[in-house]
C-alpha cells in the first residue's frame, strides 16, 4: 500500500484505512499526486479479482467534484462491504475470479480537501476534456472559458488537461478501455428531484455507438430490480455541456471493444426540500445532511454496484449479436429518441 497522505481530510483518512485493512486483498496504488503549492494529496486506485487482462472490468469513480463527498461514501462504504463478506462468500469470491473491479472514489482530493466544487486550480474536471458540445449548452453550467472565478470552468483554450483528469483517464484506458468489455460508474450528486443513470453522450444529442448495450443493461436491471426508481438515459436528454471526461474516454476506447461508461447522478433536491435550512450550505446542497437519509443513500444504491458485478461474470449470456442487437437498436431509439439535434 502506498504511504499515506501528509495532510489529508476524513475520506482520505478512511480510504487509507481500507487500503490498509484490505492490503491482503486489495492492489491497491498510488497514481498521482495533486495539489496546490506545499498541499499535496495522493491519488488511490485499488483492485480487486481476476488478473487475467481479457476478463471483464468494472471502474467505479466519485469525488472529481469535491463538495459532492456522497458518492465516495457510497464506494467507501461498498469497498468494506466487499472486504468483510469475502471472509465468508463463497459465491463472491467466484465471481471476482472471472471479474476484476476498480475503485478510484477521491479523483479530486484538493478539491474535497478545500470543499470546492472544482480542483485547487478553479477547474471543473467534468467540464476539462478539450472537445466542445455540437450544440447549445445551459450559459456558465455548460462550460465556461471565461475564469476560474466563476463556476463551471474548463480551464485555459488549449492547455493541457488538468492532472486529476490525465491521471482518472490513465486510469481508465490502461484498465478497462484495454479490455473486450468493460463498465464505468462515476457517483455524483446535485442535480433533480430523483437518482439518474446517465450514460453518453453529453456533447451531442446523437446516439452513441453501443446504444443496444446500454439498453440491454437497462432492461435487465428493470428485469432484476423493477422498483429501482432510476432515470435511465442519455445525458443529452437532461442538457450538453463541453468537455465532458466520459465523452472523452468512450470516443477513445479501440474500436473491437465495448466500454460502457455511466454516471450515477444522486438527486439532492428532494434532501433540500425536506430540510430547505441545507440550501444554506455549500456541503449540504450536495449531500444528504440527516443521518437517516446518509443511510438510505448507502442502503439503496449498493444494488446497482453489485448488478454491474453479475453482469460482467457472464457476458456471452446477454451481450446482443446479429439480428437481436438490431432489434434492441430499434427499442432504444425508440425509447431515447435523439431530441432536435444541436441545440
Amino acid at each position: 500500500m502506498p504511504p499515506p497522505a501528509a495532510d489529508g481530510f476524513a475520506e482520505m483518512r478512511q480510504l487509507e484505512a481500507i487500503l490498509e485493512a484490505g492490503a491482503h486483498r486489495l492492489d491497491a496504488c498510488q497514481v498521482g499526486e495533486v495539489g496546490a503549492g506545499r498541499q499535496r494529496f495522493p491519488l488511490y486506485t485499488a483492485s480487486i479479482g481476476s488478473a487475467d487482462p481479457r476478463a471483464p472490468a468494472i471502474g467505479f469513480f466519485a469525488g472529481i467534484h469535491g463538495l459532492e463527498r456522497i458518492g465516495t461514501h457510497l464506494l467507501l462504504d461498498y469497498m468494506r462491504m466487499l472486504l468483510w463478506r469475502l471472509e465468508w462468500d463463497e459465491l463472491l469470491e467466484r465471481q471476482l475470479q472471472s471479474v476484476r473491479l476498480l475503485f478510484m472514489p477521491i479523483v479530486n482530493p484538493g478539491g474535497m480537501w478545500a470543499s470546492t466544487r472544482a480542483n485547487p486550480n478553479g477547474v471543473d474536471l467534468m467540464r476539462n476534456a478539450p472537445q466542445d458540445a455540437e450544440g447549445r449548452v445551459p450559459p456558465l453550467a455548460g462550460g465556461q472559458r471565461l475564469g476560474p472565478w466563476l463556476p463551471w470552468y474548463r480551464g485555459r483554450l488549449g492547455a493541457p488537461m488538468e492532472e486529476e483528469s490525465l491521471s482518472m483517464l490513465r486510469v481508465v484506458s490502461q484498465q478497462l478501455q484495454q479490455r473486450p468489455l468493460s463498465f464505468a460508474l462515476d457517483c455524483h450528486s446535485g442535480y433533480g428531484w430523483g437518482d439518474s443513470i446517465w450514460f453518453p453522450y453529453a456533447r451531442t444529442a446523437a446516439p452513441m455507438a453501443h446504444l443496444p448495450e446500454m439498453f440491454a443493461l437497462k432492461t435487465m436491471f428493470e428485469q432484476a430490480h423493477p422498483h429501482h426508481g432510476y432515470a435511465f438515459e442519455p445525458q443529452s436528454h437532461q442538457y450538453l455541456l463541453h468537455g465532458d471526461l466520459w465523452d472523452w474516454a468512450y470516443d477513445h476506447t479501440p474500436a473491437s471493444n465495448i466500454f460502457l461508461p455511466m454516471t450515477l447522478e444522486l438527486g439532492s433536491w428532494l434532501w433540500i426540500k425536506k430540510n430547505p435550512r441545507q440550501l444554506f450550505s455549500r456541503h449540504g446542497f450536495f449531500n444528504p445532511v440527516k443521518a437517516h437519509r446518509t443511510e438510505r443513500v448507502l442502503r439503496r444504491h449498493a444494488n446497482l454496484l453489485d448488478f454491474l458485478g453479475r453482469v460482467a461474470y457472464a457476458p456471452e449470456r446477454w451481450l446482443p449479436r446479429g439480428e437481436r442487437r438490431e432489434q434492441l437498436q430499434a427499442l432504444a431509439t425508440a425509447q431515447w429518441p435523439p431530441r432536435g439535434g444541436p441545440r
